[in-house]
């Protein structure tokens, strides 16, 4: 018998220089947070990765003190120098993410629009 696993959606299509949007994949409300680490001792930044689902620093120590110790900030807006040691993480709202189901109509030209039983013109 053979396993499938669910794969989740990544939200490849959600741009990382917007906050928030839709996915058009899954239809999930994403938004866009950037975090960064910065060492305990000297409040330098240090490059983070993502390990295991869980924010930690590339290397084990910090290259200016040799400190091991760490925290993660959250970042409200990225600039282009942070760039390069932030991580970016994809954060689904479960409360915008709510099932709803929307519709529309692409008229063709001067196609007035019906709705309801109501004619409407737009000229």
């Amino acid at each position: 018998m053979f396993c499938f696993h669910k794969k989740e959606c990544t939200h490849p299509k959600i741009s990382p220089d917007k906050d928030a949007g839709y996915c058009p994949d899954c239809g999930k409300y994403i938004e866009n947070r950037w975090y960064l680490t910065r060492c305990n001792c000297c409040n330098v930044k240090r490059k983070s990765i993502i390990k295991f689902d869980t924010i930690i620093p590339e290397s084990q120590y910090c290259p200016n003190c040799g400190s091991e110790h760490y925290h993660v900030e959250e970042v409200k807006s990225i600039n282009f120098i942070d760039i390069n040691f932030a991580v970016l993480v994809k954060q689904v709202n479960e409360q915008r993410s709510m099932n709803r189901t929307q519709t529309w109509l692409e008229r063709e030209n001067n196609e007035p629009i019906k709705l309801l039983g109501f004619n409407l013109n737009f000229s």
